[in-house]
């Protein structure tokens, strides 16, 4: 059967719930803002904001929640030294990353933590689970691993300084304008590049810019290891010194090729595809057919004033009830 071109796609929003929690706690540490039951409630406060903003804003089907399984790492296990040298986290942040899942799930929200796993790997999820149902997909993050995910049905909303409102959302035309590179190609960008804040180096010599022209000009890095493997790199040199010649600057493509068959590039190349590539096969629980079940939009008013008013504010009270009980934008176009 052909598709209905003419029906409008559902959107599932999703939000890696550690990056709206940690930014909100620096940036509202100094409102000192408690709950009912007086225990530190700013960085929830901030996190619930920035989740109404971009509800409102994007007024999507269904909203899925990545938290960090703070109990296990199966990237810690495989690399000791992932995420090493991060300050340690403050008290208050800790207690409230532990709450946030019980606020969100008592909204009626949907939440996942995946056994060893992070945030990262239920937004990869999301992208997967959206494209085999025929949805769009917005991923709200910090983390640029979700880049990866990017493509024309699903968009990246970048945490920056300043909040849902003044952060980039990213389409695979917009990354290629800031970062240089297409979306399908960016988890080799990132192998190539490494991660210093997850303590990951990349291969060495080759930095962001070599990285982004590598794949532009050669495609796939499985196409530059099969012509280092068995043409000695001589397609790979010729491109990218073709592409120097075009460019007026100075010829780089034998210098790339030392580099990327130097002893250890290609381990450290795969060791960090491994880390990066968010799991995509997980189960998210959503539900699309069963109205009333966690994660779909509306949500309860009554339940929506009770829980969002245990932390007592009351503007954002109203906030939610008016934005969490509205039907969302697809319902208005059936």
């Amino acid at each position: 059967m052909a598709p209905e071109l003419d029906r409008p796609r559902k959107l599932l929003l999703v939000v890696d719930a550690p990056s709206l929690l940690h930014r909100s706690h620096h940036a509202r540490s100094h409102t000192g803002i408690t709950d009912r039951s007086g225990r530190p409630a700013w960085a929830l406060h901030g996190m619930l904001r920035q989740i109404l903003e971009a509800i409102e804003g994007f007024a999507p089907d269904a909203v899925i929640f990545g938290l960090d399984d703070r109990t296990a790492s199966l990237r810690a296990d495989l690399y000791p030294d992932y995420k090493a040298g991060r300050a340690g986290k403050d008290a208050a942040l800790i207690d409230q990353l532990e709450r946030a899942g019980a606020l969100l799930d008592a909204l009626g929200l949907a939440t996942l933590t995946p056994p060893g796993l992070e945030a990262d790997d239920v937004s990869a999820s999301g992208a997967t689970w959206a494209r085999d149902h025929g949805w769009n997909c917005v991923i709200i993050t910090s983390d640029r691993d979700a880049f990866a995910h990017i493509s024309d049905h699903t968009q990246v909303l970048r945490l920056i300084n300043g909040g849902i409102n003044a952060s980039p959302l990213l389409n695979p035309a917009r990354l290629v304008a800031l970062y240089g590179v297409a979306a399908e190609h960016y988890l080799d960008f990132a192998a190539l590049r490494g991660d210093a804040s997850d303590n990951l180096p990349g291969v060495t010599g080759i930095g962001e810019k070599t990285a982004a022209i590598l794949l532009t000009e050669v495609g796939s890095m499985q196409s530059v290891w099969a012509d280092i493997d068995h043409n000695e790199g001589r397609g790979v040199a010729a491109t990218l010194d073709s592409w120097a010649a075009e460019e007026g600057t100075r010829r780089m493509g034998t210098t790339v090729v030392r580099r990327l068959a130097a002893p250890g590039a290609r381990d450290r190349y795969d060791f960090n595809v491994q880390l990066m590539a968010g799991r995509d096969d997980l189960d998210l629980g959503i539900t699309p057919d069963v109205p009333g079940s966690p994660g779909l939009l509306p949500l309860d008013a009554e339940r929506v004033n009770r829980v969002v008013g245990f932390l007592g504010v009351e503007a954002t009270t109203s906030l939610a009830i008016r934005v969490l009980s509205t039907d969302p934008a697809s319902a208005t176009m059936r």
